[in-house]
């Protein structure tokens, strides 16, 4: 009994700072009970749980094999946690083998099946992923995220009409679940662009969104512009001079607006030999959140040393998941919003820049379920509001440090595959490779929103895609000149 009681008291203490944003202190009451009860499964199973949340991914899979090891109850829940760590980690094959794990206990564990077959689709694997989702479905035909998958795994065609009307009736039933009805009212919209029912596949993604909307804070056009105007006051050229490290760490930053052709040049650059393709790292954006918050005022003091440190953590994050690597590429589009940062603490790290047409962007947006906490994706004058705060800050970027900084032009890229990527490779200071234009043939594991169309070929299909819905992009089209 006083065991229980000792661990209940942890229980609540460690909620209550890891709710207070005190993670590493609430790990700290998890280590010190295991001190003194290190057979407590239990115990292990929420510290992996806190280490996880810490980015301590090494650390959370050793403290699930403790918590497997003292004997946890729904130890398929355990591997299957434990894939999820190693797909974090870029690690598939061990991500796999978790997940195989849990499902040699319990062919049935439907959380297994379905992070498996989100791994099939990281790795291209679309037969593997689409049979999952089936399996998933024969189990539980109420699986709106696995109908929705499958959806968006396959290209729809007039012989899976079956698809469309499942996804229909699910929508419908989904009215309870805003959430489940986003997700499948998206695959809908998506099913019906494959399908060339433009107007159709307009309404369905005008669905979506208003359900995004109710999960999301209203986007504020005034905030937004004052947000951006204080990085350009705060991120001058004396300031980055005043207070830039002495790195010589050459990391390379691929940015831009969200669905502006980012991971496709990852995965053209991941084909040279001397690149290790990361995807899209969250290591910035939380350095930044638990560092130098409240951002940006939070650097306005900062000194040398202190960004000298937060440099030599993120790279630290980088060596210990890539060890070995030459050249890194960190793809998380909106760290365009930390470029002056990046700058003063890499002063040789290169910024490759993605963009494109400004509707055809904006239009992608508000066809992509992009989840966290975009508020202005879900509505497409608010999209083309924030391309122009966007537009701006990078325009105050290159007058700051231009010469780290490469466009690659997503119209153009597709065009002209062979001239762009010579240019982006002579800027990143390497040889041309011909296995740049093969990427298809080794394209890693791919985490992202685009995970199918980098696995085509170099296609110009998705250029102009904005005269497919015409008459629905009127509006922006004003605010984008």
């Amino acid at each position: 009994m006083k065991s229980h009681t000792e661990f209940q008291q942890v229980f609540e203490r460690a909620g209550l700072l890891d709710g207070l944003g005190r993670t590493d202190e609430a790990i700290s009451q998890y280590r010190r009970l295991l001190k003194r009860q290190p057979g407590h499964a239990v115990a292990h199973f929420n510290l992996a749980l806190l280490y996880k949340k810490g980015k301590r991914y090494a650390d959370a899979v050793s403290a699930y094999g403790e918590a497997i090891r003292h004997g946890i109850d729904d130890v398929q829940e355990v591997y299957s946690n434990m894939g999820v760590l190693y797909s974090e980690m870029r690690q598939p094959a061990q991500a796999r083998e978790m997940y195989e794990r849990a499902l040699n206990i319990d062919p049935a564990y439907v959380p297994a099946l379905f992070n498996l077959a989100g791994l099939f689709e990281e790795l291209g694997e679309r037969q593997g992923a689409t049979e999952l989702y089936e399996r998933i479905l024969a189990i539980d035909p109420g699986h709106c995220d696995a109908l929705a998958r499958l959806a968006q795994a396959r290209t729809i065609t007039d012989a899976d009409g079956g698809l469309v009307e499942s996804l229909r009736r699910a929508a419908a039933d989904a009215g309870n679940d805003p959430l489940a009805r986003e997700g499948l009212c998206f695959a809908l919209g998506k099913a019906m662009d494959d399908l060339g029912q433009y107007e159709d596949a307009f309404a369905a993604y005008r669905a979506a969104n208003d359900m995004g909307r109710l999960r999301n804070q209203p986007y504020d056009r005034g905030a937004a512009e004052q947000g951006f105007e204080r990085m350009v006051e705060l991120f001058t050229p004396e300031w980055i001079r005043r207070v830039t490290t002495a790195s010589t760490a050459t990391p390379i930053f691929i940015c831009g607006m969200f669905r502006s052709g980012s991971t496709l040049i990852e995965q053209v650059l991941a084909g040279h030999p001397s690149i290790t393709a990361a995807g899209e790292l969250d290591y910035l954006p939380w350095l930044v959140a638990e560092r130098l918050a409240p951002y940006p005022d939070g650097v306005a003091g900062a000194a040398r040393e202190k960004l000298d440190k937060l440099g030599q953590e993120y790279l630290s994050r980088l060596r210990m998941q890539f060890p070995g690597a030459d050249r890194i590429t960190d793809k998380r589009p909106d760290n365009f919003l930390h470029l002056g940062l990046v700058k003063a603490l890499f002063p040789a790290a290169r910024i490759v820049y993605t963009k494109r047409n400004a509707v055809d962007n904006c239009l992608s947006i508000y066809f992509q379920q992009l989840g966290g906490n975009l508020s202005y994706a879900t509505g497409l004058e608010d999209t083309a509001h924030y391309y122009r705060q966007h537009e701006r800050l990078m325009a105050h970027w290159q007058s700051c440090f231009a010469e780290n900084i490469f466009t690659v032009d997503y119209d153009e890229l597709v065009a002209s595959p062979e001239q762009t990527v010579r240019r982006l490779l002579h800027f990143l200071g390497l040889e041309w490779d011909d296995r740049c234009l093969s990427f298809r043939e080794t394209a890693g594991l791919v985490k992202t929103a685009s995970v199918w169309q980098v696995r085509d070929e170099l296609h110009t299909r998705s250029s102009g895609r904005r005269r497919n819905y015409s008459r629905f992009v009127q509006s922006i089209e004003r605010m984008l000149p």
